[in-house]
């Protein structure tokens, strides 16, 4: 955490091998997590690059709170979401295989994990827009509970809530519980 506090500082005094490092530390996450909400590579690939510009444009607005400079990114990629979501004027659409960042994972582990993927994405527009904001932060965006609390302003014990809710109604859905 000192690291990424150092780095972020770095970064706001303009050495740009800290910004550079910031950015491949969250690149993949922030991808994933758009990657879910798009509708394909192309238009994670451009709304990540997006989200990193924003920050870049913004870094020194950005306040040190003790949680990260994760979930910041996620806030900025969250409303570069529902924007794009906005200009499109249609609802919110779900990809039954969300692309893996660029050079990630073999083939064959790519066709195990698609049929998986796409069972549990399938039954994901079931759950409430909450459930689904805290399951793809803290899955495909692999955001820990406390920065996932940040990014959708809620309490730690509100994502935890909403997440085990989640999960319970996925695992009934799927026919594991």
């Amino acid at each position: 955490m000192q690291d990424e506090e150092g780095l972020v500082r770095r970064a706001k005094d303009g050495d740009r091998e800290a910004w550079a490092r910031l950015y491949e530390e969250n690149f993949d996450r922030i991808y994933r997590f758009l990657a879910a909400r798009s509708e394909g590579a192309m238009e994670a690939e451009d709304m990540t690059e997006q989200v990193f510009l924003k920050a870049y444009q913004s870094l020194d607005s950005f306040r040190w709170r003790g949680v990260g400079f994760a979930p910041w990114l996620f806030r900025i990629a969250r409303n570069q979401a529902i924007d794009s979501q906005r200009r499109k004027g249609s609802e919110q659409k779900f990809l039954s295989n969300p692309p893996p960042p660029p050079g990630e994972k073999d083939p064959e582990a790519l066709v195990e994990e698609k049929a998986m993927i796409e069972e549990v994405l399938g039954h994901l527009p079931r759950l409430t827009t909450a459930q689904q904001e805290v399951i793809k932060l803290r899955f495909a965006a692999e955001l820990s509970i406390q920065e996932v609390a940040q990014v959708l302003g809620k309490s730690p014990g509100a994502v935890k809530a909403l997440q085990h809710a989640a999960i319970e109604a996925l695992r009934q859905r799927l026919g594991y519980g």
